[in-house]
């Protein structure tokens, strides 16, 4: 089976059964040398750690203006089909909802949260909802969370359907929202049910008032891409740029647009050559010249994923390929950010001193740098799945899928939420 695969065959198996694959943690508790940090890392909270708290972080986390974080577990909660939580900036947890408490319910949700002006927050969930999808299966929501803390399903996926061409389900990704308060976002399966079975993916548009349109259906047309993992940018005009786990015209995934006409272009076919980046699963970032910045979970120099850019010309530029020194990161699956001064930082999922993954800064020039390793310590926080996040201080954060508290569930712990300190 090939590693595409197994991604998707990972993702079907933790949607049933809200808990993340164990498959990779064999390996783990092989430590015999504990080199020094650069840098300084603390864990602020452990999750699992209280009666009805979320288990395993696969999302990123936002910051409120007055410096909470919030983010999201793909499992756990009072009914077990994961939760939206807020950390305050003194380290003190509360579960703001927890999934599946009601018929129709959204589940499982991958993706973390974002706001809207008035406070409340907006998600998607990879399962629940009111509809069945392929092996009976639950397709997925987009759901509000009031500022008061009510939460509501604005959409219910796998609804609509007209000769194979359907709505999305599945939705993996986070959402981004217009000046007008619409949503918009990706679904990794469904649309045209011509395409693997299950469908290659859509983008859709939720209006503020829960009205759903699909605005694109991949895998239509030959080199299209198929399957996206990660979310939405748009540009200064109104387009939509995102990546697709699949698909393209040498089938490794793609770099796509998607115009303020809803017509799509592809910008990049990843496999192009030898050592090129292969299945991104992470979205992209801007830089102030309009290029694009990513990273691949695979390929490059040595197989263990890279940094890439494509500008605004549509050249493709490997900046690092992951793997190639002792005690590198390896496998990245979350997107990028940039510090004042143009440097990239980023998590890899696995590799580093610990083989509990990474986080590493790459600077303009081109120099990568291991910040830090994960698992050295002894509640062994490790496989940052998220990017990360500045505080205005210059302190990283993000959260860990594994690691903590070790007596939650498994000797491997749910997961943590982590700052990184310079």
């Amino acid at each position: 089976m090939s590693y595409t695969n197994k991604h998707h065959v990972r993702v079907l198996e933790t949607m049933v059964s809200g808990v993340l694959a164990l498959a990779t943690l064999s390996t783990l508790l092989l430590i015999i040398a504990l080199p020094a940090q650069a840098q300084t890392e603390t864990v602020l909270y452990s999750l699992g750690s209280q009666a009805g708290d979320g288990n395993y972080a696969d999302a990123g986390l936002i910051f409120d203006t007055t410096g909470n974080l919030y983010g999201t577990t793909l499992s756990g909660g009072a009914y077990y089909g994961g939760t939206v939580f807020e950390l305050t900036a003194s380290g003190s947890e509360k579960v703001l909802y927890s999934f599946g408490s009601q018929a129709g319910d959204g589940r499982v949700p991958y993706a973390g949260v974002i706001f809207d002006n008035a406070g409340n927050l907006y998600g998607t969930t990879s399962g629940g909802g009111a509809y069945k999808c392929s092996n009976a299966y639950v397709c997925g929501t987009v759901f509000e969370l009031t500022a008061a803390g009510t939460e509501k399903v604005l959409h219910s996926f796998g609804n609509l359907y007209d000769y194979g061409l359907g709505d999305g389900t599945y939705p993996f990704a986070g959402l981004v929202i217009d000046n007008a308060g619409n949503l918009y976002g990706t679904t990794t399966y469904g649309g045209d049910l011509a395409c693997g079975g299950y469908g290659c993916g859509t983008v859709f548009k939720l209006t503020a008032k829960g009205k759903e349109k699909v605005l694109y259906r991949f895998g239509r047309r030959k080199g299209d891409g198929e399957n996206p993992f990660a979310g939405l940018i748009f540009d200064n005009d109104g387009n939509l740029y995102g990546t697709t786990f699949d698909g393209g015209y040498y089938g490794y995934g793609t770099i796509f647009e998607l115009t303020a006409a809803d017509k799509e272009k592809i910008l990049y076919s990843f496999g192009r050559y030898a050592g090129d980046g292969l299945h991104p699963q992470a979205g992209l970032i801007f830089d102030n010249a309009g290029n694009l910045y990513s990273t691949t979970t695979y390929g490059g120099a040595y197989g263990y994923g890279t940094v890439f850019e494509l500008t605004a010309d549509g050249t493709e530029k490997i900046l690092y390929s992951f793997g190639g020194q002792t005690g590198d990161g390896e496998s990245p699956t979350g997107g990028l950010i940039f510090d004042a001064n143009g440097n990239l930082y980023g998590t890899t999922s696995f590799g580093g001193a610990y083989y509990g993954g990474t986080v590493f800064e790459l600077t303009a020039a081109g120099a990568e740098q291991v910040l830090y390793s994960f698992g050295s310590q002894a509640d062994e926080v490790i496989y940052p799945y998220a990017g990360l996040i500045f505080d205005t201080n210059g302190n990283l954060y993000s959260t860990t899928s594994h690691g903590g508290d070790l007596e939650c569930e498994t000797p491997y712990g749910c997961g943590t939420v982590f700052k990184l300190t310079p």
